[in-house]
């Protein structure tokens, strides 16, 4: 790139050497000599200059151009295509309004005008067709361009359903379960990843922590297997924030702004979503659906683990990793024991089960 841009400054000097020296002459009073007077002298010269100084201006040239890429890139297709679309239409009617003004003949208006509503109805063009993409894709679906009609239809045609979204979060991918249910195809529409997401995993993929390393690397082999089920679509969303700098705001707009459901076990995360009125689907809250039911005063046999926070108390996990606290379990520590359930408590982390030694051992 940076050889292109010298190339590019060589063939500029040369044309403004060629337009610009030869009055240049006339002002210094060197026009007399025949060797200046050659148009080639001022194509060489003028090259020459610039191409010098593309030695000092390559290297910002490059950075500028790396930099408009990376803003283009960010931009979604469908936001630079109404963009772009309204910059034409905004200097077509520039160049008409150009084009009337030039019937005046005022000298200075004439000359600077047209320039000036070029810059100002363009960018104003460029912003509205921004602003309004939605709108104007709106009216393009509904206007049929591209769409044939079936016979029998008498001209009316079936309503498209809009589809269903769900984004999601870096936690739920590094979970796994999603795949899993994924496949059971109990989850309709389209699954969402956003790039900010995606990013984020690969940073933990790339961590110095093996641990981290590890749920990562997992995070991108359960992508992988969703992207290769055929039971669930799976979409890569170039849509981002550059204003915003955490991951869970930026889900939370992109989930408004297509009008998604957010996909997620982190349970902070589920408390923002109901702050901001946003949809949320909890894998634990699942989870805990569909395990078997306690009930206060049922006998369970249970294997103590350790003690519990409180004293005296002792902790106890079911097979599917439900945590049990047994009130005077201590002294159980190692030992399988046959407790009575007390109460339950469910929420959005999870199940936590409360129990006591039955009376017959603690007798």
């Amino acid at each position: 790139m940076k050889r292109v841009i010298q190339i590019a400054f060589l063939f500029i000097g040369g044309a403004l050497g060629f337009v610009f020296l030869p009055p240049l002459y006339e002002i210094i009073n060197l026009s007399s000599s025949p060797w200046l007077n050659n148009p080639y002298t001022s194509v060489a010269i003028g090259a020459i200059l610039l191409f010098l100084l593309s030695f000092s201006l390559s290297d910002y040239c490059v950075r500028l151009i790396n930099w408009m890429e990376d803003v283009l890139f960010k931009i979604p297709a469908a936001d630079l295509f109404f963009g772009t679309l309204g910059l034409i239409v905004g200097l077509i009617v520039a160049y008409f309004v150009g084009f009337a003004i030039e019937r005046i003949n005022i000298p200075i208006i004439t000359d600077f005008l047209p320039i000036i509503l070029s810059i100002i109805l363009g960018y104003l063009g460029f912003r509205v067709g921004f602003k309004k993409r939605e709108e104007l894709s709106q009216i393009f679906s509904k206007s049929g361009v591209g769409s044939k009609k079936k016979p029998g239809d008498n001209g009316q045609s079936a309503p498209q359903e809009k589809p269903l979204y769900k984004l999601l979060d870096t936690s739920v991918i590094i979970d796994g379960r999603i795949a899993d249910i994924a496949t059971t195809g109990f989850i309709e529409g389209v699954l969402v990843v956003p790039q900010f997401v995606l990013t984020e995993l690969q940073h933990i993929a790339d961590s110095s922590d093996s641990l981290k390393r590890t749920r990562g690397r997992r995070g991108l082999d359960m992508l992988k297997r969703l992207q290769d089920g055929k039971s669930v679509k799976v979409m890569i969303s170039e849509e981002d924030f550059d204003d915003v700098q955490e991951v869970d705001l930026k889900l939370v707009r992109l989930a408004k702004k297509m009008g998604a459901k957010i996909l997620t076990n982190d349970f902070n995360l589920n408390k923002v979503c109901e702050l901001h009125h946003v949809q949320v689907l909890n894998i634990n809250e699942l989870a805990n659906a569909v395990k078997p039911v306690v009930i206060p005063g049922e006998d369970m046999q249970v294997v103590v683990i350790k003690d519990g926070k409180e004293q005296n108390q002792g902790v106890a996990y079911l097979d599917d990793g439900t945590m049990i606290v047994i009130e005077g379990g201590r002294n159980y520590i190692g030992q399988a024991i046959t407790v009575t359930v007390t109460s339950v408590l469910q929420t959005s982390a999870g199940r936590m089960i409360f129990a006591k030694p039955k009376d017959e051992q603690v007798a």
